[in-house]
């Protein structure tokens, strides 16, 4: 499986139970209206990483890479609660936004093969 695949797919999986940190604070919303969009942006996260991962092999690099990009993502997240007049949540968003970033940047460095390389 390649590298890009091996970030969606986990970045889907590890995006919902990144989800199920909504359950912990009842009066954030529905938690079937949370989770597609954790998700989502998983999926983005672990693609991301997984493009990175494919053209440079560092495990450091590629630990900071889904941090930053799983940071900026829920930074929208938190942007998007404080537009609608919502509680921002910084902990119980980032935080565990942040852990998947990582995770997602680790996975996608140490598994997955990269693509032949093209020689005549």
């Amino acid at each position: 499986m390649s590298k890009v695949l091996i970030g969606a797919v986990l970045g889907a999986i590890l995006g919902f139970i990144d989800s199920t940190s909504s359950l912990l604070t009842p009066e954030a919303g529905n938690f079937w209206d949370i989770a597609p969009w954790s998700s989502l942006k998983g999926v983005i996260v672990g693609v991301v990483a997984g493009f990175y991962a494919r053209k440079v092999v560092n495990m450091r690099g590629g630990i900071i890479v889904g941090l930053v990009v799983a940071t900026i993502m829920a930074l929208l997240v938190i942007w998007g609660n404080v537009s609608a007049g919502l509680d921002p949540y910084w902990v119980e968003i980032m935080l565990p936004g942040m852990i998947v970033g990582i995770i997602l940047g680790y996975a996608t460095q140490k598994y997955g093969g990269t693509p032949a390389s093209k020689e005549a």
